[in-house]
């Protein structure tokens, strides 16, 4: 099991992102969700993002608390 800490630089390290702290503020401040719309559903997600992303919440996963995180930074 992984137990390591999880930050946003990991999260996108493990969706394949750029996890600069740079690329990290630019994807944030240019991919914006609905309120209505479930974070694994925008429609900047690879197929295999996404899947990350919706297995982290289903499986109540280390990495669900920076993903909801970053589901909050994408909202606000």
């Amino acid at each position: 099991m992984d137990t390591s800490q999880h930050t946003l630089s990991t999260l996108f390290d493990q969706l394949g992102l750029d996890s600069s702290d740079k690329a990290i503020q630019d994807f944030i401040r240019q991919h914006r969700i609905r309120d209505d719309k479930p974070l694994d559903e925008a429609d900047f997600w690879t197929q295999s993002q996404a899947q990350f992303i919706r297995e982290s919440w289903q499986n109540d996963a280390d990495w669900v608390d920076i993903v909801d995180h970053l589901d909050a930074q994408l909202r606000d």
